[in-house]
């Protein structure tokens, strides 16, 4: 049986990246193409404005994800809090990683309250790409990294 050694998680904020979107997106861990029909389809389904985090907002939202990561007791290997989307490398563990997800949206979500933001933050679910070697896993590193510059 392969060992997991880590995983990429992914979730965009709140209606900035809607199925359909022009740039593809992820369903059921499938890239699709862009659906226009849908994309207006989802905008009008859309219950408040797009959220974009401020410079402010996404280092409290950094901050937030690495406190709960020592919570939690896992390594994050890679972190990027962007103004439209969150890409986490962490280390395996066992909790499911749905659970982990979960954990860290909402002490993204409870630490933006903080700073003034509130009402919905994320989008429902997120992408996740499990690292069953060491190639896979330093190249996920280096993607979210090279997401910072």
């Amino acid at each position: 049986m392969v060992k997991t050694l880590g995983y990429h998680i992914t979730w965009t904020t709140y209606g900035t990246w809607l199925q359909g979107d022009n740039r593809r997106y992820v369903k059921d861990g499938k890239i699709l193409p862009a659906n226009e029909a849908l994309l207006q389809a989802n905008k009008n389904l859309q219950v408040q404005n797009t959220v974009k985090l401020s410079s402010v907002q996404q280092e409290t939202v950094r901050q937030a994800i690495l406190k709960e990561a020592v919570l939690q007791k896992q390594r994050i290997y890679a972190l990027s809090v962007q103004s439209n989307h969150i890409h986490i490398v962490a280390e395996y563990t066992p909790q499911p990683i749905e659970k982990i997800v979960a954990y860290y949206k909402k002490a993204g979500r409870l630490a933006l309250k903080t700073v003034g933001c509130d009402g919905k933050v994320w989008t429902a679910g997120y992408d996740k790409r499990f690292c069953f070697d060491k190639e896979t896993l330093e190249r996920r590193i280096g993607y979210v990294q090279n997401h910072n510059k």
